[in-house]
């Protein structure tokens, strides 16, 4: 071989040694400690909890460079979370290999780091001495804890100073802001005197709404949806109200409200919207399916601002029962058009047409209605409806055709506190209903409510273990059973009621005429669910539960009411959008089903 040749073990070396380097850096990190020499477990948690080296320590693929700027940043993110525990006199040391952090220049960073050791000493705990913000204005809450002889947490002066600063701002005072800051440690007593000064600024009212970013929406809607109150006293509920409403509109992609600088004399204060609008077309696709019920399919079309005023023209159909054992296909279509801010900021105002077909065991019914409605937005957690709809419903069963026409006034209330709509730990949902009718020929009129309540309750860590329960119930007063509209009444089985038993399997057997009996809806419904939810990874949780229903002509709780129940095992994997659902169910009382039944869906199950 020439001279400067390489024989092929040396060349087998060499890679080695390549791969070695690559897959362990010799800037490997050896040991990472963090030790406090006093405190309760909570302060601890919390010092290590901040520390940005202590994550950083896990990653292999940190360097030298990146692990000397988390240790300069270290000293301030641990300083600020004793703070945030009335610990003001901590003395903490982060050694990188035996030298202190602080003291290594930042251009001199080490070629390898093997050992990094942070210290914390926290102190004393100090408590709040003198605690004054001056001055107030009227409904200011400072918090609790901001008093003299209480712990004197960081968070509490800052949570003190900006709750001052919105008290002033929910009367006028829009400029309001810190005149003057006296915080004093006293380390030979551990106590920490806060005096703050507020000036509020002269007292303002809404100025004009100038819009930023407006394409196809009019300027005009944008100012009658936002319903800021022009001329009235600056607040800053009514100015975030404001911001909401386009928000909660769907149109924008983001809409904020922002104060002008200066004021505008004598008294006015501009605002501005700065907006974007999203694309206004929107599809949606889903499915369910269910081992005995079938496959479900639903779908929708949506025109976020079909006349650029904020109208919403929703196009959604369903198609369900998909090869059912147990009926035909059912198919539903319904087109809907909602205008914004209609009477009032808060009001939606929409146009309803809905055209559905059952093909059920004993009945088929054709039912169109179409009608107005009016929904209210009282509260972020409180919505009421209001509507006039007409409803003509066609069909046969096996004692000949029927046909039912009514007139309604169907009302409605949600109340609804959960933490997350889809996948909730916490919380509750109320929906009541009530919808009185006024029939025509054959239909008789009288009233029809329904309730929806689910309760949510986390138990130990959140999230970790959840407890639901659902109550559902209706009632149908006034009408005999045959002159009540079939798609008015009750049946129980099903994903959405009792899982285990098959789909609208609990009803009423009753015969029209000389004609064989056969199984209609009940008059009066109730049923119940209770889950048991837990959390197995971050990402799969397991479900056990136990639902129950009853149909009854004249109540649920006699000897006329038939009842069902179900229980059963499911899966649940979480997804952005999400938890994909698998429950497996089987009958546990009752002679509507047998055998086990199965169903796919997305979200939980309520």
């Amino acid at each position: 071989m020439a001279k400067g040749g390489m024989t092929a073990r040396s060349c087998a070396g060499v890679i080695a040694l390549a791969l070695t380097t690559f897959s362990n850096p010799v800037w490997a990190l050896e040991r990472f400690q963090i030790q406090m020499v006093a405190g309760d477990a909570d302060l601890q948690d919390a010092a290590r909890g901040a520390s940005t080296l202590r994550s950083l320590s896990e990653d292999d693929d940190a360097n030298p460079q990146d692990l000397l700027a988390a240790a300069r940043s270290d000293y301030a993110q641990i300083l600020a979370a004793l703070y945030g525990r009335g610990h003001y006199s901590a003395v903490i040391t982060i050694r990188i290999d035996g030298r202190e952090a602080a003291d290594i220049p930042a251009l001199e960073v080490p070629q390898a780091i093997s050992d990094i050791i942070i210290t914390i000493d926290p102190g004393p705990e100090f408590q709040f001495g003198a605690a004054s913000v001056a001055p107030l204005a009227r409904g200011t809450e400072l918090p609790q804890g901001f008093r003299s002889g209480a712990v004197a947490e960081s968070g509490l002066v800052t949570e003190a100073l900006d709750n001052s600063i919105l008290a002033w701002r929910n009367v006028g005072h829009a400029k309001a802001q810190l005149q003057a800051e006296d915080v004093v440690a006293d380390h030979a007593t551990a106590t920490l005197d806060v005096g703050l000064r507020i000036s509020p600024g002269p007292k303002l009212r809404f100025g004009s709404l100038a819009i930023e970013g407006a394409q196809r929406m009019r300027e005009a809607r944008v100012r009658k949806i936002a319903g800021l109150p022009e001329g009235e006293t600056f607040s800053e509920i009514e100015l975030r109200r404001a911001e909401n409403r386009l928000r909660r509109t769907g149109i924008f992609s983001s809409a904020n409200l922002v104060e002008d600088e200066a004021i505008t004399a004598p008294d006015l204060l501009g605002i501005t919207a700065q907006i974007v609008e999203q694309k206004p077309r929107r599809y949606s696709l889903g499915a369910e399916v269910a081992s005995l019920d079938g496959v479900s399919l639903t779908g929708s079309w949506l025109h976020r601002n079909l006349l650029g005023g904020g109208e919403r023209l929703l196009v959604e159909g369903e198609i369900t029962n998909i090869g059912s054992g147990q009926s035909g296909i059912d198919y539903a279509i319904g087109v809907s058009l909602d205008r914004p801010a209609t009477l009032t900021p808060d009001t939606t105002a929409g146009l309803v047409l809905n055209y559905s077909h059952l093909d059920e065991i004993d009945y088929s019914a054709d039912t169109v209605e179409f009608g107005l409605t009016f929904s209210h937005i009282f509260s972020d957690t409180l919505t009421g409806s209001a509507g006039l709809t007409y409803s003509y419903q066609n069909g046969s069963d096996p004692g000949g055709d029927f046909q039912f026409r009514n007139l309604s006034l169907p009302l409605g209330l949600t109340w609804d506190r959960r933490d997350v709509a889809n996948n909730p730990t916490r919380g509750f949902y109320i929906d009541v209903t009530a919808k009185p009718f006024l029939g025509f020929g054959s239909t008789g009129s009288g009233i029809r409510a329904t309730l929806d309540g689910r309760g949510y309750r986390s138990l130990g860590q959140p999230g970790r273990f959840v407890i639901a329960a659902r109550v559902q119930a209706g009632g149908v007063w006034g009408p005999t059973l045959l002159e009540t509209p079939r798609d008015q009444l009750f049946f129980s089985g099903g994903g959405g009621t009792v899982r285990g038993q098959p789909y609208r399997s609990l009803g009423i057997a009753v015969t029209r005429g000389f004609g064989p009996q056969f199984l209609i809806g009940g008059k009066f419904f109730v049923a119940g669910s209770l889950e048991l939810r837990a959390k197995v990874t971050d990402k799969i949780g397991v479900v056990g539960f136990v639902d129950a229903g009853s149909v009854g002509i004249d109540g649920v709780f006699n000897d006329l009411a038939e009842s069902h129940a179900g229980a059963g095992l499911g899966l649940r994997y979480d997804t952005a959008i999400g938890p994909i659902r698998l429950d497996v169910a089987a009958p546990i009382s009752g002679d509507t089903g047998d055998g086990v039944q199965v169903y796919i869906g997305l979200g939980q199950s309520f």
